[in-house]
């Protein structure tokens, strides 16, 4: 695919759809992780006198309505201090014309506010390509998405190409699904089996660790016949964990022993944390985490290990007596020499909330995107941009 430093940028209206959906509380952002990964596109197309447009989707809105919670207006002011100069917010930027200046930015409203942004619609895509000599596509975070501002606005625009972070996320992709160095090892946490089936299957013919969180574990461990309580788990999705653990076995690779586990009475932030040998789980019990002699026995795994591919907590980390696995996972990943690649929003909260972001090799910004490009399904952005290389 192109890239952008493979164009001539001076005077150009260059149009980047970035991810900046960032979290949002009473107009402040609470966390920069994904403008600061977007910014080294925007900076390098500015400094080479494009006419710099960017665009995002934020949150959910109703397509045709506009809601202040889902206005980009907080980044665009943060833009506008952490680049000292004005960078104005366009809000009707599909029907009204607006001017800028060659080496200035400015901030196109909430893709997500147009109507037929999400299906993909020609004449919006159109629009948007109309506004642009050059399409640059950095929103790794959205590739899955076959939208108008992800895809329909590649098939329209003169010219096309990748961003920085684009590229970086499928470097670092790539580098631990076709040349990851042995042995491998993979954390996949999450509340349901059903939601990441497909990546763990796909996991389970490459890995020679796999180390499960959160109600996915709690499911695996009720098909190994151990007894959970009442820890949430898929009863549906028994017969395929059983599936994916024959599978790691038939190739001598294996999931962690676990002896120990912490468990709850009730789903509450004051609940009291009580650490129980995987054979005394009661009937009333709920596991939120694992305990400290299975984690240590996975921190070996960990240490020996050369590629590490890490989407999920271990346990239920937001409440402070439940995060200790969690926290025990992210220094020794942090410590280990391996090349790790992490990834998913609450993965990314637990590597910000023990202050491990500058220790893990690769933070990507993108979550579903992140998991179906490890299933290896070909993203819809990935398949635009080199179609349009090919031209």
């Amino acid at each position: 695919m192109n890239r952008i430093g493979d164009f001539n940028l001076k005077n150009k209206r260059v149009l980047i759809r970035a991810d900046l959906n960032v979290p949002i509380h009473s107009g402040t952002i609470s966390s920069e992780n994904r403008i600061q990964a977007s910014l080294p596109s925007i900076l390098y197309a500015m400094k080479e006198g494009a006419k710099v447009m960017v665009t995002s989707h934020l949150g959910r809105p109703e397509e045709g309505h506009f809601s202040i919670e889902d206005s980009l207006e907080p980044v665009a002011k943060y833009l506008s201090r952490h680049l000292n100069q004005k960078v104005p917010l366009i809000k009707n930027w599909t029907s009204e014309p607006f001017h800028l200046e060659s080496g200035n930015l400015a901030v196109l409203e909430n893709c997500r506010f147009n109507v037929g942004e999400k299906e993909n619609d020609s004449t919006l895509s159109k629009q948007y390509a109309a506004l642009a000599d050059i399409f640059v596509m950095d929103a790794f975070g959205t590739a899955h998405r076959k939208q108008a501002s992800t895809y329909g606005v590649a098939e329209h625009c003169k010219q096309v190409c990748a961003g920085m972070l684009f590229v970086s996320e499928i470097e670092a992709l790539n580098k631990v699904l076709l040349q990851p160095k042995l042995p491998m090892l993979a954390i996949v946490g999450g509340s349901k089996v059903s939601t990441k089936l497909s990546i763990l299957d796909a996991l389970s013919d490459r890995v020679d660790q796999l180390i499960l969180g959160g109600g996915i574990a709690n499911t695996f461990l009720k098909a190994q016949g151990f007894n959970i309580g009442k820890s949430l788990y898929e009863e549906d999705f028994i017969p395929s964990a059983k599936i994916i653990i024959k599978k790691l076995e038939s190739r001598g690779a294996s999931l962690p022993i676990i002896t120990d586990v912490v468990c709850g009475k009730e789903f509450d932030e004051n609940e009291p944390a009580i650490t129980k040998h995987i054979s005394e789980v009661e009937p009333d019990d709920m596991i939120f985490d694992l305990g400290v002699t299975s984690m240590n026995a996975i921190t070996e795994k960990i240490k020996i290990a050369k590629t590490i591919l890490w989407n999920g907590p271990i346990g239920v980390f937001e409440f402070k007596q439940f995060s200790k696995g969690t926290e025990l996972l992210a220094h020794a990943i942090s410590n280990s020499s391996a090349f790790s690649l992490a990834g998913g929003g609450d993965t990314i909260a637990a590597i910000e909330a023990f202050g491990m972001e500058k220790n893990i090799s690769y933070v990507s910004t993108a979550g579903g995107a992140f998991l179906e490009f490890m299933e290896g399904k070909k993203l819809p952005a990935i398949e635009i941009l080199e179609k349009r290389a090919k031209k």
